[in-house]
């Protein structure tokens, strides 16, 4: 679910960059715990009718926030094609990565979204005409490498779950983005957009794979929206106390809560060529964020903020 852009915090008190640590690494663990509670989910129910679902429980968090705000989001529409195509994106991206999960151990699924940056990078330069030194470009290609060890390519892979989450973490990166260039509209206006399309699209694909709900289930599909929305709150706040320069690198611990998370409640382990893949795409992820940092500062604060699975 898409949140606007969030300014790089100025330089802070040690009180107040402790409140923002806390907060932005206790905002990647609610993700995780998102993903964990999404694929456990998806085990009994149809993604589409997961999503559709979770987007209803997103608006016991928005609905309040649009009353308190007093803001209309429909009123003047930024850029609608954009907005359009971001929602597109976006829905696509959710019901990817859900679908990965149906199949693949979480933090597999995990490892190829968090290849998401260096997509983005490429993405930007091809969509916003940004420029590229060949450091960064040196960190995109080790990027790749991660993901193809990650991958370990194969008939089977190219063609099965792997895939899924592939295009989905693409999606993803398209997503961040569109992010940037709606930098302009507000965070709970983007979230609206966002939660009303998934919601009108899962719930035209839901009709084709319907199974019988239980009042815990619907509860849990419903909580499971309370708690991405609750994350990205938590993040946001974050950047509004901390640099991100110190914040950012929290994002990758999404890796590590995925395979204690994958061990702990599914009893997966990651094979090896998942843990190397990881590895190179962590490494050269935090490289292009520095590089990123020197040329570009403001850039990774819409990132850090972007819509998350």
């Amino acid at each position: 679910m898409g949140i606007g852009v969030a300014a790089e915090a100025p330089r802070a008190p040690a009180r107040t960059l402790g409140i923002g640590v806390a907060l932005m690494a206790g905002g990647y663990f609610v993700f995780a715990m998102n993903d964990a509670l999404g694929k456990y989910l998806v085990a009994s129910f149809g993604v589409a009718q997961l999503v559709a679902i979770r987007s209803i429980g997103s608006f016991l968090i928005l609905g309040p926030m649009l009353l308190r705000k007093g803001e209309n989001p429909f009123r003047r529409v930024e850029r609608p094609g954009l907005q359009l195509a971001r929602v597109a994106i976006t829905t696509l991206d959710t019901g990817l990565f859900y679908a990965a999960c149906v199949w693949m151990p979480l933090a597999d699924v995990m490892t190829f979204y968090m290849a998401g940056p260096i997509y983005t990078l490429l993405a930007a330069r091809l969509l916003l005409g940004e420029r590229i030194g060949w450091r960064r470009w040196a960190a995109i290609a080790a990027g790749f490498v991660g993901v193809l060890v990650a991958l370990n390519p194969s008939v089977a892979t190219l063609t099965g779950p792997a895939l899924i989450a592939l295009v989905g973490s693409v999606c993803y990166s398209l997503a961040l983005v569109l992010n940037r260039m709606l930098a302009g509209t507000s965070g709970t206006a983007l979230g609206t957009f966002q939660t009303i399309g998934t919601l009108v699209a899962a719930a035209a694909f839901a009709v084709f794979d319907w199974r019988p709900l239980t009042g815990a289930g619907v509860f849990w599909m419903m909580l499971l929206g309370v708690v991405a929305i609750t994350a990205h709150l938590m993040i946001i706040q974050a950047l509004k106390l901390a640099p991100v320069s110190v914040l950012a690198p929290f994002q990758y611990s999404l890796l590590l809560w995925g395979i204690v998370m994958g061990w702990a409640i599914f009893g997966d382990v990651p094979e090896w060529n998942v843990l190397v893949g990881a590895a190179v795409i962590v490494a050269a992820g935090l490289f292009i964020f520095r590089r990123e940092q020197a040329v570009k500062p403001e850039v990774t604060a819409a990132e850090l903020t972007a819509n998350s699975p």
